[in-house]
């Protein structure tokens, strides 16, 4: 018997009798198969004991690969789940599959777990691990696994086998006297797991149905590493403690309401920032040759349909009937930017033209996808239209992403890029969605941009450029995006008169940099841990005075910042200084000018920087200089 097996470099390796994935591994070298965790065989991964097929393709599979660390967790929930069953003979085991960061397992339980119950849980894990217990497959028809759950009472797994297509291979992995249906793999034995730990408990509808019964999910998570997951701890501690919801509560940023499920109120600090970022976003623009307008929140269904939007996004939409016709909030703003661009005749001579909007736009989301401003059902998108021709595609897409660039390079935010290409549910030609692909690529292998394609995930319109920013705890916000649309000009009849005389279609650009002005400014939130810079504070200095008697110069210097535009707030109270001061902070005030009987008569104030104990004595226009500069240079 000869066995031949290609490996991921190209080689192929003979073996002279039948081999598993991890005699292959031992085969290569004995750290590769202590650090093997399964294999991938032929594009489908496989547990390490699976027989090897001559002529087949494997790559070994380790916790440096994302596929390991998806078989190690999945693995981390089985263990869950015979620790569970060890404790709660009752309990009827769901799914158990593995999500970003970690796993979960949804369980009918007729006892009600609490948090607390999780070091229990954790403490009879960990006895499963220093068993070692051997996790092995077997193969079983139809009718034995039905016999098998059946057995058991297991009404959650009957379910699933009930369902699966008539030819499915069904699996059952044994785990000492515990077994579970799974398609797998699995790690060779649960000893191998190193570093673990249960996070919470939810509520979840069996197979997220709500018509189904309510079950207990228990979270969790692992790594390869302790250290690995200390580390991630840490993240989670820190990101609660950035968390945009809180920071805007405590100070007074916005608010929610159940009269208005998922939209924000901005308070007066909040809109000051909010009016911040898009000064900014104007500032750019303006110096880019754009012009803004304004379009209505709410257009008849006929515009819509013409549009696309009514067959490819109508159950995100709101709609209403008015004069007996349905009119729609609309979802987006480039539909009304057709019509502007229709309103004139247009030359050839007249394209570019670049048209923004801050425009509001509302978008049904479910309830249980709301999170604070991050995702919300009425936002405003720093909006751009860009019509073209065919010529002026490329170094428009340029510009738009030097704009893109400039921006984000304020706040000094790492970026990636990738290339979306055409969706499953999109509408034109191959001939245009292909020109359309080209022209973007062309612009990014042009400007040696390293980027990735994301396949299927376009809009159904276009393809795009999808910009994603790294916070300061190095997670990932999708923001600025650019879309090519050969689509909805043709749709609006748009047309220029071109140097042939000719009727011409233009080409339109969709260009948003910030994206949603609302979910942009929850990131910021969180980056900064509300230490916002001084340009963009809703509060830039608290002038503070040593006792009531320095009240009146305190005003003074409170009315002479003001005049120079310094956003400043007095605190007049009859409080102790350090009171005072160590409340300013809280409140992430960038400047705090101290004030008493020396700096009244030398027409000064005490410098204080926020994160600083060091006090320096400034004159008035000198501090409103070094203000101003830093204010215009956005520091």
């Amino acid at each position: 018997m000869s066995i031949s097996v290609r490996l991921p470099d190209g080689s192929v390796r003979e073996y002279d009798q039948a081999v598993s994935v991890l005699d292959i591994a031992s085969s290569i070298s004995n750290g590769l198969a202590k650090k093997a965790i399964a294999g991938v065989l032929d594009g489908k991964p496989v547990d390490l004991g699976r027989e090897v097929p001559s002529g087949s393709e494997l790559n070994i599979v380790t916790l440096d690969d994302e596929a390991g660390l998806e078989v190690y967790r999945h693995s981390a929930a089985h263990i869950l789940a015979q620790a569970l069953k060890r404790l709660y003979p009752e309990v009827k085991l769901g799914i158990g599959p593995v999500i970003e960061d970690g796993f979960y397992y949804d369980i009918d339980l007729p006892t009600r777990l609490t948090p607390e119950d999780l070091p229990k849980i954790e403490a009879e894990m960990a006895k499963v691990i220093k068993e070692d217990i051997p996790i092995t497959r077997r193969v079983v028809s139809r009718d034995e696994a039905i016999e098998i759950f059946e057995e058991i009472g297991d009404h959650l797994k009957l379910e699933l086998i009930r369902d699966l297509p008539e030819d499915s291979t069904i699996t059952i992995y044994d785990q000492g006297e515990f077994f579970d249906l799974c398609r797998g793999p699995h790690m060779p034995s649960t000893g191998k797991l190193k570093a673990f730990k249960l996070m919470s408990i939810a509520g979840a509808y069996w197979r997220s149905n709500s018509d189904n019964q309510m079950l207990q999910r228990i979270y969790g998570t692992a790594f390869a590493k302790k250290s690995q997951l200390d580390e991630y701890l840490h993240f989670l501690e820190e990101a609660k403690k950035r968390d945009h919801r809180r920071i805007g509560k405590d100070l007074r940023l916005f608010m929610f309401s159940e009269e208005a499920p998922g939209m924000p109120f901005y308070l007066p600090k909040g809109m000051v920032m909010r009016n911040e970022l898009e000064n900014l976003s104007r500032e750019i623009q303006l110096q880019s040759g754009y012009e803004e307008v304004r379009t209505p929140l709410m257009m008849n269904q006929r515009l819509w349909e013409q549009s696309g939007h009514w067959d490819h996004y109508h159950e995100n939409m709101y709609f209403t009937d008015v004069d007996e016709s349905k009119f729609a909030l609309k979802p987006m703003n480039c539909p009304g930017h057709m019509l502007m661009f229709k309103n004139e005749l247009r030359s050839y001579r007249d394209l570019p033209m670049r048209m923004a909007e801050f425009g509001q736009v509302h978008r049904h989301e479910l309830s249980g996808a709301l999170n604070g401003m991050l995702r919300v059902r009425t936002f405003t998108l720093d909006d751009a239209h860009i019509f073209v021709r065919p010529d002026q595609i490329e170094d428009e897409v340029f510009s738009v992403i030097k704009q893109i660039d400039r921006l984000y390079s304020v706040f000094q935010f790492p970026y990636t890029i990738e290339l979306s290409t055409r969706p499953e549910d999109s509408m034109g030609s191959d001939e245009l969605w292909e020109q359309a692909e080209g022209a973007l690529k062309n612009v990014l292998d042009r400007s040696g941009i390293d980027y990735r394609i994301n396949e299927g995930d376009g809009a159904f319109y276009g393809p795009k450029i999808d910009f994603h920013i790294r916070d300061a705890l190095k997670r990932s916000h999708q923001c600025a995006t650019v879309q090519l649309d050969f689509q909805m000009p043709e749709k609006f009849d748009l047309s220029y008169v071109g140097e042939d005389n000719e009727k011409r279609c233009p080409v339109v650009i969709h260009r948003a940099v910030m994206g949603s002005v609302d979910r942009f400014l929850g990131v910021l939130i969180e980056h900064f841990a509300g230490d916002f810079p001084l340009w963009l504070a809703p509060v830039q200095a608290k002038v503070i005075p040593v006792s009531r008697s320095f009240n009146d110069y305190a005003s003074e210097v409170v009315q002479q910042l003001r005049s120079a535009g310094i956003r400043v707030e007095a605190d007049l109270r009859e409080e102790k200084l350090g009171y005072k001061i160590r409340e300013a902070e809280v409140q992430k005030v960038p400047y705090m000018f101290v004030i008493g009987e020396k700096e009244q008569e030398s027409k000064s104030v005490t410098v204080r920087r926020r994160h600083n104990k060091e006090q320096i004595s400034w004159k008035i226009d000198e501090l409103l200089k070094d203000l101003d500069q830093e204010i215009k240079e956005r520091r």
